[in-house]
């Protein structure tokens, strides 16, 4: 297939895919000059109808790497649009309400100027359903979806997957610890067996391995493994430009060595912190903004509303620092933080990649500070074990 290039100047990694003049456009128009490495690696093999498993560290750029070859997909389709079956052509399962309004919106910047109206629905719990099962009453040509409101509106014959064409799994190993397997299973079950799947994860374990093994496959082989960045096929390991520091203090002191470390930081940085609860989220917040500090909490207790606030004012720098649970150790695209502070251990080792990987994206420095008590080493050895490596003492 002949592609008529875009009048402007694509670069020669994006120039070489053929895509269509109006998905050229819009990389052009969002400033997409320079290809990730999970870019340059992904798209090519997804534009060939190859299954995927690829394992790329938080912040690598792979939403783009899904969303290009997926809208390229849809638009080359003779019978694309929704509206004429009531169907839903691709399908993006993601662990987080935030992590499905973030792909969203890059499906729809992306889509902005395409040659047909392109269908994109994002739903997820916190809500009523009814507004999800008009919104998806004519279909969908995207719909990135949360397991359990997918499975909400699939059994009420809402979401309409018989006909899904393409399926992604982002952060595959997040939706499986954050308690969705039945729902993933039954999720699953009700896809069409021909279809191109493409999955994502920071880490891959042997649950992860599983899903690969089983729905990863196809008359052309099997799927194609692709690391991004030396991140291995397995645990995977913090972003090169990220510097560890831990600090082993009494628990009694906790509270006011944080504050001094916030306080003896740029006024302009914003700080992450991470806390084992959402109760404790809450005291250090409190505690926090009684001191002087600006601090909002983040966590699975809040509205949806309430959660949306607080990002809007953090990203916004109405507020320095942000107290969350370990619901935000993923899906949240937060640029340019600089810091990360693990005031408690994360209860699941491999929950530290995660909630250090806010940091140091892309290559960009960060720092991850985590604070310790003389009776968490044993975690902290669990930690180091299965990471791999001895976090360095402060």
């Amino acid at each position: 297939m002949t592609v008529t290039p875009y009048e402007g100047s694509l670069p020669p990694a994006f120039a070489g895919l053929e895509l269509s003049p109006w998905l050229q456009k819009a990389l052009l128009e969002s400033g997409c000059l320079t290809p990730f490495p999970v870019q340059a690696a992904v798209i090519p093999a997804a534009l060939a109808g190859q299954d995927l498993c690829v394992s790329a560290a938080t912040g690598s750029g792979k939403t783009l790497a899904f969303a290009l070859p997926i809208l390229e997909g849809l638009g080359r389709a003779a019978s694309h649009g929704a509206g004429r079956d009531g169907l839903v052509k691709a399908l993006i399962i993601v662990p987080t309400r935030e992590l499905a309004v973030q792909v969203g919106a890059v499906f729809k910047a992306l889509a902005h100027g395409a040659a047909w109206p392109v269908v994109i629905r994002v739903v997820h719990g916190g809500g009523s359903v009814n507004p999800d099962m008009l919104a998806l009453r004519g279909g969908a040509d995207v719909l990135v979806a949360t397991p359990g409101r997918l499975l909400d509106l699939a059994s009420r014959n809402a979401a309409r997957l018989s006909r899904v064409g393409y399926l992604v799994l982002d952060e595959a190993d997040r939706i499986l610890s954050l308690g969705f397997r039945d729902e993933l299973a039954a999720i699953l079950a009700l896809l069409p067996k021909e279809r191109q799947t493409l999955l994502f994860s920071a880490t891959i374990g042997q649950e992860v391995e599983a899903i690969a093994a089983s729905e990863l496959r196809s008359e052309s082989g099997p799927p194609l493994r692709i690391a991004v960045e030396g991140l291995p096929l397995r645990e995977g390991v913090p972003e090169a430009g990220l510097t560890e520091m831990l600090h082993v203090l009494p628990a009694d002191t906790k509270g006011p060595f944080l504050r001094s470390l916030i306080e003896g930081m740029p006024e302009s940085d914003r700080i992450l912190v991470f806390a084992s609860s959402n109760r404790r989220a809450d005291n250090v917040t409190r505690k926090l903004v009684n001191n002087g500090i600006s601090a909002i909490a983040f966590h699975g207790d809040l509205s949806q509303a309430s959660r949306t606030e607080a990002l809007s004012e953090f990203r916004g720098g109405q507020v320095r620092v942000l107290v969350a649970s370990d619901l935000a150790s993923r899906g949240l695209d937060i640029g340019g933080l600089p810091c990360v502070i693990n005031y408690e251990l994360p209860r699941q080792p491999l929950d530290y990649v995660h909630r250090v990987g806010r940091t140091g994206r892309a290559g960009a420095p960060g720092l991850a500070i985590t604070l310790i008590c003389p009776e968490e080493e044993g975690q902290l050895r669990l930690i180091e074990k299965r990471i791999g490596r001895r976090l360095p003492r402060a």
